[in-house]
């Protein structure tokens, strides 16, 4: 039809059906695109400043700032969730996100790179060690070392033990104390609870919790009336059974044996070693009645840089939060105010209420403990010098013995006090005792205890010798001349490892050597010439017998120049106590 366009026309040129549609109106491509492009713009402006709102406060613009954390091993796995929810709360400092990485890694090694300023282990800003001792006792040596900040959580140091054998533990211990356990570990207490309970302990040069629990044990000791003595010879007893590795403590309190095992550990070691399926029957807290020292996981800045620092006290503030709080209770720690959670349930043994806190011993205290532990655990390197002269065949009136038979049972009383890994040795002397001019006899070599000589374990062998000891009746004392070859022998042969002493048993009386050798006045010019502070060889005297008393100026002044000691014995129980005096003077060797 001409001059008129078609009104069917329609898209994908199909006819439309009936009725018609309006005619539509065409549009360019611009005027669609518009509209959509408005629309996308306000979007894109709307996001561009929601996030500008959402992080102006976080300020996370400008890159990161790494904190980079060494945690103790038993609170690393807390203190990792705890910064992985802290990282992704995207706290700034400066502008820059704080990005929180945590390691594990042992305190005792931490402390070992620090002692002595020289660095750090690794690469770490912030350090977390198990107790503030650790801090304590590394700024005493090295000022340089930052003070500890605030506690993070708190988890006591208690004893340990099996639940089957709690019952036993209080029938012999009593209430269970650190007195106690000091009773039942002294050495010489032979009649005390040490026969039937067997207490072990934790290094305390490689644990906190062995540290804590010394430094406890030794206050209420001392408290209770304790003698150093008597403390000196507990403190040897748990050095031969300490145990580096607190699971290892943890897993033998469940050996049965002749005797009830108690241990120390942390109250968090305890639940995590029931959590991580200990054994059958359980290991449970036993809360002393004195109270206990807690560890107290302090934070210690050790970067200087300014951004570290302010990253670090924000970190330090989140463990402020009840959700930072709950993940430790969670983990058997207690809040730093005492508070436990649920993980510490009654059902295994522990305590909602916390211990009492006892007081922290202040830095020369945590030293003087530290020192007496690292020389108490020395072994002994001794020689026993037995006078067999005529005296010592003197009867001992009301006992129906010649001093003879009293001296070799003080001398088996004295072996039985040192462990199996002490060397010991005898030698008895009197004046030409083996030959002209020989004053002395070398009956057993220096040795260790539970070394065989010719079959026999030394220490057997040493009892066997010592009994079979019998006086030379016209002999003369010949002490000086033995004693300068034995003291020459003890240095020659000085161990490092060990307390060199040498021990002479002797009723104090007779001639020294009327036919000739070394006079008094030689053998301490001899002494006080030889004696090295630094390489020190102690003499130990005992003597017993009603002439004693006379020779004491003498004997003190033999012992005293090698910083030894001289005691008279008025009965042989009393060796026990002599014994624990020269254990005690480990302690402050060379200046006692």
């Amino acid at each position: 039809m001409g001059g008129r366009h078609r009104t069917d026309e329609l898209d994908d040129g199909h006819p439309s059906p009936s009725p018609r549609p309006a005619r539509r109106r065409r549009t360019r491509p611009g005027m669609v695109l518009a509209p959509l492009a408005g629309a996308v713009a306000l979007a894109v402006l709307l996001g561009v400043a929601a996030f500008v709102v959402v992080n102006r406060d976080r300020g996370c613009t400008g890159g990161q700032v790494a904190v980079r954390v060494t945690a103790s091993p038993d609170i690393a796995p807390a203190v990792s969730r705890i910064a992985e929810r802290f990282t992704r709360a995207r706290h700034d400092v400066g502008g820059r996100c704080v990005k929180v990485a945590v390691t594990k890694e042992a305190p005792a090694t931490v402390a070992s790179a620090l002692e002595d300023g020289a660095g750090t282990p690794g690469a770490m800003d912030v350090w977390i060690p198990d107790s503030s001792l650790w801090v304590t006792g590394l700024r005493e040596r090295n000022p340089g070392v930052p003070a500890p900040g605030a506690s993070l959580a708190r988890s006591p140091v208690v004893l340990a033990a099996s639940e089957a054998v709690v019952g036993d533990l209080r029938k012999n211990l009593g209430e269970v104390s650190w007195r106690g356990v000091v009773d039942a570990a002294n050495v010489a207490n032979v009649e005390g609870p040490g026969r039937e309970v067997r207490v072990l302990a934790l290094d305390p040069a490689a644990n906190a919790a062995g540290l804590g629990a010394l430094l406890a044990a030794s206050g209420a000791a001392t408290a209770a009336g304790t003698s150093q003595e008597q403390l000196a010879g507990a403190l040897k007893t748990l050095s031969g059974s300490a145990v580096r590795d607190p699971e290892a403590l943890l897993s033998s309190l469940g050996v049965k044996g002749s005797r009830a095992p108690v241990g120390v550990a942390s109250e968090q070691a305890v639940w995590a070693f029931g959590a991580a399926g200990g054994p059958e029957v359980p290991v449970v807290p036993l809360y002393p009645a004195e109270g206990t020292l807690d560890l107290d996981y302090p934070m210690v800045v050790i970067g200087d840089d300014p951004a570290v620092r302010r990253a670090a006290a924000a970190f330090a503030a989140e463990f402020g939060t009840e959700a930072a709080r709950e993940v430790l209770r969670g983990q058997g720690f207690r809040a730093p105010d005492g508070t436990a959670g649920a993980a510490l349930s009654a059902a295994g043994g522990f305590r909602a209420e916390a211990p009492r806190r006892l007081e922290t011993p202040g830095p020369a205290e945590i030293a003087r403990m530290t020192r007496s532990w690292s020389r108490l655990n020395l072994g002994t390197r001794l020689l026993a010098l037995v006078d067999v002269s005529g005296t010592m065949a003197l009867p001992v009136p009301g006992t129906g013995r010649d001093r003879m038979e009293v001296i070799s049972r003080i001398a088996i009383e004295g072996m039985r006090l040192f462990p199996p890994k002490s060397e010991i040795g005898v030698w008895e002397f009197s004046t030409d005792l083996d030959g002209p001019g020989v004053d002395f006899r070398k009956t057993v070599p220096v040795g260790p205890l539970a070394e065989r000589v010719d079959g026999v374990l030394r220490k057997d062998l040493l009892a066997r010798r010592l009994s079979a000891i019998r006086a030379v009746p016209t002999g003369d004392t010949g002490l000086n001349d033995t004693l300068r070859a034995a003291y020459e022998q003890m240095t020659e042969e000085y161990r490092s490892d060990k307390i060199n002493t040498v021990l002479v048993l002797t009723d104090g009386a007779g001639d020294d050597d009327p036919g000739g050798g070394l006079s008094d006045a030689e053998i301490l010019k001899y002494l006080r010439k030889t004696y090295d502070p630094d390489k020190p060889v102690s003499i130990l005297l005992i003597a017993f017998g009603p002439d004693a008393a006379r020779g004491k100026a003498r004997m003190d002044a033999l012992a005293k120049a090698t910083g030894g000691e001289a005691f008279i014995a008025k009965d042989i129980l009393q060796v026990r106590a002599f014994f624990l005096e020269g254990m005690r003077r480990r302690t402050c060797l060379p200046d006692c």
